[in-house]
């Protein structure tokens, strides 16, 4: 018999125990996982929005979708959806949301820069990403008008992220970006490809598949409902409905701004939605024959802030002849003036489809008593945010959904690699922190891997050690011990 073998077979059967202890984990968080819910903040080039509003194109833009703003120049989409995959790091998660510039208006009314940007995907895979987006643009010049589909747009510089290994929510700060040539193509040549964009930041929920759930039963005869939605369009109820209403843009920002220095609360069923507030538990009556609707809502928001303090509650809403308002109880300076009509929007196409009445994003405006009860803040026939409309006349109608923005944030990885950073200040740390986190899996299994080959190369060393005693003819002399873990370098 070889005197080696039995030591060959023990470290055979070590390594099988390191293999067995390490499987289990390494499968489990190789796992694919969904991303369901989150935001991505990006002013995609903030000099761009400056020349837009400035006194050359002196032009606008709008947010379209349900996006929203955030810090001095920065849009925010919302709705992230994708997959995750933290063994390699490969990752992939589509927004939702738009941005609608206009500039350079022309006698016609029309004008000469239009750009559309909406629905940005982030794709990362090897250690490169890029951002891909819908477009639709308008050449300079010409005026021939192109639309794109998932064009990249932006490539994005991931030089010291290690995207492997993270946990939820998957969270990235000031990734810097550059305009690629097809999207420089695609944004009408206003710049080269190669021009630096401004940072991109997401942050992301994920989480493993859900479990397949067995297919519920079809509904006998007896109980599919069709009786209750007869009974209720006969009495031209409905089962649901909710509106959406950001109020105004400019007067959030000027809310949470350094002026007002405030804030918005929610309450009674009321819901954000980031960009809008969604007014919930609709109920009235809607009749589909004359397209008319008179639904009141739950739910209240109230500003507050520096010289503010102003309540907008029981909201209802009121359509006929293709034309719809949205009116409020308005509490502020100590007294409340009931049933306000606020805004006013088009509504004429308001007819049922798949059981679900809407209107998306209907341009509205500013009344009078609307303008009062802002404090003449605005002028009456102001443009204020677009309301949104979803009305259930069918029990399997569902209304759409709020914008996701997932959970909040936590301290995220810097796109920055370590050895360019000055000294870290308190938020660098914590995005190096949970830099360190988000690899921290990846570690666990790796020194655990060490720990236990060290302890199976100790374990060989001593019974080397004995046979070569034994076979020697001299007593066992104490073994020495083993590298610790992590020293056997």
């Amino acid at each position: 018999m070889h005197p080696f073998r039995p030591s060959r077979a023990l470290a055979v059967a070590l390594l099988a125990a390191v293999l067995a202890a390490l499987l289990p984990a390494t499968a489990a968080h190789a796992e694919n996982r969904t991303v369901q819910g989150g935001r991505l903040d990006w002013g995609i080039k903030a000099s761009f929005q400056s020349y837009i509003t400035g006194p050359i194109a002196n032009g606008s833009w709008r947010l379209t979708g349900g996006a929203a703003t955030v810090g001095g120049s920065q849009f925010r989409f919302h709705s992230a959806n994708g997959s995750y995959d933290p063994a390699t790091g490969a990752f992939r998660s589509g927004f939702a949301g738009g941005v609608h510039f206009l500039g350079h208006q022309k006698p016609d009314g029309g004008h000469e820069l239009d750009l559309r940007v909406s629905n940005p995907t982030v794709r990362i895979s090897g250690g490169r990403g890029t951002v891909h987006m819908d477009m639709v643009s308008k050449a300079r010049g010409s005026g021939k008008v192109t639309t794109y589909q998932q064009v990249a747009f932006a490539s994005l510089d991931l030089s010291g992220v290690d995207m492997r290994g993270g946990g939820s929510p998957v969270s990235l700060t000031g990734v810097p970006a550059t305009l690629t040539s097809q999207g420089a193509t695609a944004f009408a040549g206003y710049y080269t490809a190669g021009t630096p964009l401004d940072p991109v930041s997401l942050s992301v929920d994920v989480a493993a598949p859900a479990a397949k759930q067995p297919a519920k039963p079809s509904p006998s005869a007896a109980d599919d409902g069709k009786k209750t939605d007869e009974d209720a369009k006969a009495e031209g109820a409905f089962h649901d409905a909710a509106v959406d209403w950001g109020v105004r843009r400019t007067f959030r920002e000027y809310v949470t701004g350094s002026i007002a220095q405030g804030q918005w609360t929610l309450a009674g069923g009321a819901q954000d939605g980031g960009a809008l507030f969604r007014f919930t538990g609709g109920k009235g009556v809607y009749d589909a024959e004359g397209q008319t609707l008179d639904a009141a809502f739950q739910g209240s928001v109230r500003f507050t802030g520096k010289d503010l303090d102003l309540t907008l509650s029981k909201v209802s809403v009121r359509v006929g002849k293709g034309r719809g308002s949205l009116v409020a109880d308005v509490t502020g300076g100590g007294k409340t003036e009931k049933a306000v009509s606020l805004v006013t929007f088009e509504a004429k196409d308001f007819a049922p489809k798949d059981g679900l009445v809407r209107l998306t994003e209907a341009p509205a405006t500013l009344t009078e008593g609307g303008s009062k009860a802002f404090g003449s803040l605005y002028r009456a026939g102001t443009e204020m945010d677009p309301v949104s409309l979803a009305v259930a006349v069918d029990d399997k109608a569902k209304l759409p959904a709020l914008p996701d923005l997932g959970s909040a944030p936590t301290a995220s990885a810097s796109a920055a690699p370590a050895a360019q950073k000055p000294s870290p200040n308190p938020t660098e740390q914590a995005d190096d922190t949970a830099k360190t986190a988000s690899s921290s899996s990846t570690g666990t299994y790796a020194a655990l891997a060490a720990g236990l080959l060290a302890l199976a190369a100790a374990a060989v060393f001593v019974a080397l050690r004995r046979r070569r005693a034994a076979a020697a003819g001299s007593p066992s002399a104490p073994a020495p011990p083993g590298p610790a873990a992590g020293d056997e370098n």
